[in-house]
């Protein structure tokens, strides 16, 4: 019987997977948790602990309750260790089409699982818990644990801008968007790795409050960072290489639109040109007309090239985008001119490398807060 065949045949509507290390104070607790909103929903479903060799009681208890709970199974995983590895085990080895993964430690509320499934049934691909959106937050964090979710948060978002979490590991997939994805687990952000690598169009995300651990202890570590850093890498690699997924698409959108601001440059200096040369106009009256004609160029090609494809990038009225859109890259001027001071005037650069910098960082201004404002997606 093949793994589809299988998956069709179990009676299962939802995988839960539990990803476990020494959890034995937590682990009765929270499989009975999910059974019990798995019953209360009408789901049928079936409770995945993938145990990553456990060295305090957790696998006998799980063993033990086994016999009693008839849609509970075990996996004990003897090499690789690590909760990304051990979430990707439990996919490929879920008996349903629709995969929920939850912390052993009630950080995830398993409350909202019902909720998860319903989105993916509404048409959802993927379905996220979000720490970061309205109505998210998280609990008695220390300062360093918060800087640090924050910091890969903010990187994360150069690649999906649209997401307000894909660092957590509190989410609902369907199997298809990670078959056939060459899937590199490592660390903590499973997702992440999923999102950048699976097959989706629409994703959801449902505001969550992260709570610290009922018991046991935490798994973070330095090496946390050290891993983000390379899955970051090797997912540049990955999107550079094979220019489809999600991170590509959006790089292609930076790269557009950097292509019009190119464009935008060789108006400005052929109008200001043209305009004080041959119209007899004061240069500095020829620049202002440039600079708004550019601008007005950057927005048309943008708002029908860069973005005009996705017709979600495009729910603010016509006059809204450009008013943003001129506001903005006029910050990204003020910073072109900071840029230019700052560093030749205080750091001694050459002023012509002193205003390249100033360029890339007004760009990176511009794509920025214009994806996220402008043609912000509805």
């Amino acid at each position: 019987m093949t793994a589809q065949e299988e998956t069709a045949n179990s009676g299962f509507d939802l995988t839960v997977i539990i990803p476990t290390f020494n959890e034995r104070e937590n682990i009765e607790a929270i499989i009975r948790a999910v059974e019990e909103v798995l019953a209360g929903a009408g789901i049928r479903g079936e409770i995945l602990v993938v145990d990553d060799s456990s060295t305090d009681g957790t696998i006998p208890m799980v063993r033990a309750l086994e016999a009693t709970l008839p849609n509970l199974r075990l996996v004990v995983r003897t090499s690789d260790p690590g909760l990304s590895q051990s979430v990707v085990e439990g996919i490929s080895l879920a008996r349903a089409e629709v995969i929920q993964v939850i912390d052993a430690d009630f950080s995830h509320p398993p409350d909202l699982i019902p909720r998860f499934f319903g989105e993916i049934k509404g048409g959802a691909d993927v379905v996220i818990g979000s720490r970061y959106m309205k109505g998210g937050s998280v609990e008695n964090w220390p300062l360093r644990r918060l800087v640090i979710s924050l910091g890969a948060t903010a990187l994360a978002r150069i690649f999906l801008p649209d997401l307000t979490d894909s660092g957590g590991n509190f989410f609902a997939v369907r199997r298809e968007v990670v078959e056939g994805a060459p899937l590199r687990p490592r660390g903590y952000k499973i997702l992440f790795e999923i999102l950048c690598k699976g097959r989706w169009q629409h994703a959801r995300e449902i505001p969550f409050v992260f709570r610290n651990r009922r018991a046991g202890s935490s798994k973070l570590a330095a090496s946390v960072v050290r891993d983000y850093l390379g899955q970051l890498a090797d997912i540049s690699f990955h999107a550079l290489a094979r220019r489809e997924g999600a991170v590509w698409k959006e790089w292609r959108k930076a790269l557009s639109f950097g292509v019009v601001g190119l464009s935008g440059i060789v108006v400005n200096m052929g109008l200001l040109a043209i305009l004080t040369r041959y119209g007899g106009l004061y240069y500095l009256f020829s620049s202002l007309i440039a600079i708004e004609v550019s601008i007005v160029n950057n927005f048309f090609w943008n708002d029908r090239w860069t973005f005009g494809g996705d017709p979600a990038h495009r729910k603010r009225p016509f006059l809204e985008r450009i008013g943003y859109f001129h506001a903005i890259c006029l910050g990204g001027a003020a910073i072109n001119w900071l840029f230019l001071y700052a560093l030749t005037q205080f750091a001694g650069i050459y002023y012509l490398l002193s205003n390249l910098a100033g360029i890339l960082a007004g760009f990176f201004w511009n794509y920025l807060v214009n994806r996220n404002v402008t043609w912000r997606r509805g």
